[in-house]
């Protein structure tokens, strides 16, 4: 099947086709549909792209014949526009359904001394990539600990897309609870340098001030720099700093990974100076012109408030100036560097700032963040050829009331249009960023149209261009339609606002019913624990208590056993009848052998549950304490004979 995918979509330029291919991954139809969008992502039948051909005409087309295409007089009927480019029946099927494919993000994965590269679908994980690391380096997810993100705090439920992610990224493993082998010293000095406060000495050359400021290892260098632009007040890509390593190549290492020394370090700061404009290296070249149609436009350049050939942009010299941005620039933060540094050489240091970053870093600063925080994301498109770019520049863009607007309401972002190679990235990242349709408005202008002024705002599930300015404008309009846009944002914004501050008051709602629910659980727990300790005292005083009198009743038993028989009273021998008056005031009476000797009287009374140990045995009259007595002598030395009323009682 031929594949012609200008023919199709009237992409001129070849290097932006195959760019729309590799985004699509050389998928034809993906490719188009991301350009000319179908509904419910299903192209229009042959009937509805060619006009009102035949079921076998259409099959025809379908199948590749050599039929020819419908004449103009049925374009009408054709549900795409007058500038969208028919589809070639040879290229793509009426029926066939456009299936997106899905967007895949690269990750490269330190891990000691290993690394491990992994492919995976933006609607994946945190926790699937944890998944896939497990099985490969053998560490558990519990234990494993993934750093490297540029956002904030990170979960394993967080899926891919919502990071808004590169397509590259470098992330590296943390296992604190895993101790290093011996042949890992390198990476376990890593590791330990990772958790080790580094300090750094930043001079500001401008103030002669210094700031001694403690970082953790794991803080990027980004980060620093970010840290040190609110104490300076000047914001990153307008620092110029010396002392980095050579080893410090990119802002995304972490400190420990940088080489610098620890643990103090010195470094030095001062606001960049953009470099001089280039020396144009080319003879002077003809100045574009606008023909009699198109000066209709721009009859009446006074407005402008300059002559007509500062409009045109043809100062004292004639030659042309400097490009804005380098052609096919591999890093987009350097190409704005020079965008910056060309700009503020061709009309002054009176200019909004542009962000130095990506698009995507662009939108994300603007958009993503605190409601509160974020602003409108302006981006400048500009054009050399074009003749409005030149007063647009000097007389809008260069205006205090402009600047100061931009400055205090927007996140400002430029590009250069006038080379073909970075229009082509331009509009790739535009499909990227906010979808084909703003990449085809954007297309539709033409050169003489430029420069633009295009605001965007972010929502919750899109980004949508709120207005497109165009050259054309004067700085009172210009503003008008800026405050415009704020009103939009700042409307939408207060929506956010509140809708972020309810949602903040729920979370702490919940967290302090949270709070309160496991201090209720923990005071439930520590009176049943109380509880439980206080029964399980009693059970065991009442096992002691039950062991006690059963060793007593055994001890009752034994001397019970032990006792000579009583005797008779006729049985001739010398007989001391005792009588014992207990603590309850009850009587115990006993017959004894007057020559039985002390200790078989303090047996039977132990016998009767009063043990020698705990009471005392005491005589009415005289008083006496028997117990005092020796044992062994007898009831007759005693002057137990021939009877006597003793009592008993407790020992203090």
């Amino acid at each position: 099947m031929r594949t012609d995918l200008p023919a199709c979509t009237g992409i001129d330029n070849i290097a932006e086709a195959i760019t729309l291919l590799e985004l699509n991954n050389w998928d034809l139809v993906a490719a188009i549909n991301g350009v000319i969008p179908q509904e419910n992502g299903i192209l229009q039948s042959q009937a509805g792209i060619y006009g009102p051909l035949g079921q076998t005409e259409a099959a025809d087309a379908a199948a590749g014949s050599a039929a020819p295409p419908p004449s103009t007089s049925s374009s009408s009927s054709s549900p795409l526009s007058s500038s969208t480019p028919a589809f070639c029946p040879a290229s793509i099927s009426s029926r066939q359904i456009v299936e997106r494919q899905p967007r895949m993000l690269n990750f490269r994965v330190e891990y000691r001394q290993r690394s491990v590269d992994l492919v995976m679908e933006e609607g994946s994980t945190v926790g699937g990539i944890k998944q896939i690391l497990e099985t490969e380096l053998g560490v558990p997810v519990s234990k494993m600990q993934l750093k490297g993100w540029k956002t904030g705090d990170i979960s394993d439920s967080t899926v891919l897309r919502s990071l808004h992610l590169p397509k590259n990224n470098s992330l590296y493993v943390l296992t604190p609870e895993i101790a290093p082998c011996a042949s890992t010293s390198k990476d376990s000095a890593l590791q330990e340098s990772l958790s080790q406060n580094f300090l750094l000495i930043i001079s500001h050359r401008e103030t002669k001030k210094d700031y001694n400021l403690n970082f953790p290892g794991s803080r990027t260098i980004q980060e620093v720099k970010r840290n040190i632009s609110d104490l300076i007040n000047i914001p990153v890509r307008h620092q110029q700093w010396e002392g980095w390593p050579v080893s410090a190549s990119d802002d995304s290492m972490t400190l420990a990974g940088s080489g610098i020394s620890y643990p103090c370090h010195h470094l030095s700061v001062c606001r960049k100076s953009p470099p001089n404009s280039q020396e144009p290296t080319e003879e002077c070249a003809d100045v574009h012109m606008v023909s009699d149609s198109e000066g209709d436009d721009f009859e009446d350049a006074s407005e402008f408030g300059v002559d007509d050939s500062e409009m045109f942009g043809m100062g004292s010299s004639t030659c042309r100036k400097a490009p804005m941005m380098p052609e096919n620039s591999e890093n987009e933060a350097d190409a704005l560097l020079h965008f910056t540094a060309e700009f503020s050489s061709r009309y002054g240091e009176n200019h909004p700032m542009f962000y130095i970053g990506t698009l995507e870093a662009a939108s994300q600063e603007a958009f993503y963040g605190k409601a509160r925080d974020r602003k409108l994301l302006a981006i400048y498109l500009h054009n050399d050829d074009s003749v409005l770019s030149n007063v647009f520049c000097s007389q809008m863009m260069c205006a205090d009331s402009i600047v100061s607007y931009l400055s205090q309401n927007f996140i400002m972002w430029a590009w250069d249009v006038t080379k073909e190679a970075n229009k082509a990235r331009l509009l790739t990242m535009c499909t990227r960023h906010f979808g084909s349709v703003v990449t085809q408005t954007i297309r539709t202008y033409k050169t003489d149209q430029f420069p633009l002024l295009l605001i965007v705002m972010g929502k919750r599930t899109s980004n949508e261009v709120l207005n497109v300015i165009q050259g054309n404008t004067t700085v009172d309009e210009l503003m008008m339609r800026l405050m415009g846009a704020m009103e939009i944002f700042t409307a939408q914004q207060q929506e956010d606002i509140k809708d972020e501050d309810e949602r903040e008051a729920r979370e702490t709602v919940k967290r302090e019913q949270d709070e309160a629910y496991r201090l209720s659980l923990e005071a439930d727990r520590k009176k049943r624990e109380a509880q439980e300790r206080e029964e399980a005292e009693q059970v065991r005083l009442e096992r002691m208590r039950k062991e006690q009198e059963e060793e007593k009743e055994a001890i009752r038993l034994s001397l019970e056993q032990t006792l000579p028989p009583e005797p008779s009273e006729d049985s001739g021998k010398q007989i001391s009848k005792l009588r014992i008056r207990t603590p309850s005031g009850e009587f115990v009476e006993r017959r004894f052998l007057g020559s039985c000797k002390l200790q078989v009287l303090f047996d039977f009374v132990a016998s009767k549950g009063y043990p020698f140990e705990e009471f005392k045995l005491l005589t009415t009259f005289p008083r006496r304490n028997i117990t005092q007595l020796d044992p062994g002598s007898t009831l007759l030395d005693a002057k137990l004979f021939p009877q006597e009323t003793l009592f008993l009682e407790a020992k203090e």
